[in-house]
């Protein structure tokens, strides 16, 4: 009788968040399941409810110090509906679109100078003590000090946008609660062709590293794979705020398009499994065993049909020109397409300190209550999606969120299959470099656990009392 053996990578480095992957292999090594496992488990959409509504885009931001702009600002383009309100005063819609781009800038030069360039830059199989950002400000001075100026930027901007660098209060229901000042904006516009250039020489390190290891990248970690995203209403542009959802097949073809935010729940459900507290969205008219679909960057590229500002828009030609057909299913092309959406965020930064509406004081409008709202918004890791309900009371009674990482859960766990099979199995012995492949596909993602785990359902509890030798003298399970 043949047995089996497990290998844990607990946890799973440079990420936010908790996570860890089993990789079960037979007795000859050959791998026969990998799973990426979601081990923390944070309630966020069961708390919010009977929370005031107009606190919600300042709670529910907590889920995290990393993307937390995104959640502030769906959940405050949702309150915007209860409030009666469908269009924000340009002010205020432009002050949200600042500190949205700013969250951008700030979290895909977290993720690519910090977290994934140590891989990209000294190899999968480079030692453990030197995939790290300490390693690359050592070797690659000029690399890591231009990645935390381009961060600081985006965070100064998102402070002054949102009142605080982290968990700010600027985005309230119906408008914003501060504009820009004169001194503000000439103070970013003086840094701003440094950070453009910055930004180009970004695109130019991921393009440069991308091209050149096509050959070996093409197959790493990647399958063929729905995609999804929101785009401009009447143009299929790139759009990060506001616009409508369009899903393509993995050959390109349209599944959906021209969804708007409030139809989501007509188009895509979610499953739960018994091995993560993260649940598996998929497309309604596809099944839960072929609809699932990735999100971020590489979807996003792979969804619209140009992009608004001309120099992202000829890295974006490039990059095609590059990787081949639309869409692209390379899944270490994320870096590229990251570092894309991080230019473009910047020439959009440019654009809108130069809009003199940014001073306005017309930053609050309210009409007609409702008690229901859907706020669809891209964070920068994926589509965001928020969905409340409010009484007569002014109080929440139901929240669901379904996050970027959530949406790429079930390609996560596809990517990291297909490594393990192609680098582990049949190995004598499973070295640390290998394991870190695994770990490297899963980084293209850039997930954040934290943002990503509400399970939705009845949850395992499992409480075990334990006497003083540490035997289980009582336990007690609820749930599963």
């Amino acid at each position: 009788m043949g047995t089996t053996r497990t290998i844990a990578i607990d946890t799973v480095t440079r990420v936010e968040g908790h996570g860890k992957v089993t990789i079960e292999l037979d007795q000859k090594n050959h791998v026969q399941q990998a799973r990426l496992h979601i081990v923390e488990f944070r309630g966020f959409e069961r708390f919010i409810q009977g929370r005031l509504y107009w606190e919600v885009p300042v709670i529910v931001q907590r889920l995290c110090g990393i993307c937390p702009v995104s959640h502030h600002l769906a959940a405050a383009k949702a309150m915007d509906r209860i409030v009666g309100v469908d269009r924000i005063p340009p002010t205020a819609e432009k002050m949200r679109l600042l500190m949205h781009f700013g969250q951008f800038l700030q979290s895909h030069a977290l993720h690519f100078f910090y977290l994934a360039s140590p891989d990209l830059l000294f190899g999968f199989d480079a030692a453990p003590e030197r995939r790290n950002v300490v390693a690359v400000a050592r070797e690659h001075p000029e690399v890591a000090r231009q990645g935390v100026l381009l961060r600081k930027y985006g965070q100064q901007l998102i402070e002054a946008t949102a009142g605080k660098r982290v968990h700010g209060t600027g985005a309230v229901p119906g408008g914003i609660n501060k504009n820009l000042s004169i001194a503000e904006r000439d103070a970013f516009l003086s840094q701003i062709d440094q950070i453009r250039e910055w930004a180009r020489g970004a695109v130019r390190l991921a393009a440069d590293y991308t091209g050149s290891h096509l050959d070996t990248l093409a197959d790493f970690g990647s399958f063929p794979s729905s995609h999804l995203a929101i785009v401009g209403r009447k143009d299929g542009r790139l759009e990060l705020y506001d616009g409508v959802l369009r899903a393509l097949t993995a050959d390109g073809e349209t599944i959906f398009d021209g969804v708007a935010e409030e139809q989501y729940a007509s188009y895509l459900a979610e499953e739960v499994r018994s091995w993560s507290y993260m649940k598996f969205p998929f497309i309604r008219s596809q099944g839960p065993a072929a609809g699932w679909y990735r999100v971020g960057p590489l979807a996003r590229l792979n969804v619209c049909d140009r992009i608004s500002t001309p120099e992202a828009e000829e890295a974006r030609s490039a990059f095609f020109d590059a990787v081949g057909a639309r869409p692209c299913n390379v899944t270490l092309a994320y870096h590229w397409a990251r570092m894309i959406e991080l230019l473009h965020a910047v020439e959009r930064i440019h654009e809108l300190l130069e809009d003199r509406d940014l001073q306005g004081t017309d930053l609050m409008t309210r009409g007609e209550r409702r008690p229901e709202a859907v706020a669809v918004i891209e964070a920068p890791r994926g589509t965001l999606i928020h969905h409340y309900r409010v009484d007569d009371r002014d109080q929440v009674t139901m929240a669901n969120l379904i996050v970027a990482t959530t949406h790429n859960n079930e390609p996560m766990n596809q990517a990291i299959t297909r490594v393990a099979r192609d680098y582990l199995d049949g190995q004598p012995e499973i070295t640390e470099a290998m394991l870190n492949h695994v770990e490297v596909a899963i980084r293209a993602y850039d997930p954040c656990i934290s943002c990503a785990t509400h399970a939705l359902g009845a949850m395992r509890l499992i409480v075990e009392v334990r006497d003083e030798a540490g035997r289980v003298v009582s336990r007690r399970e609820r749930g599963g």
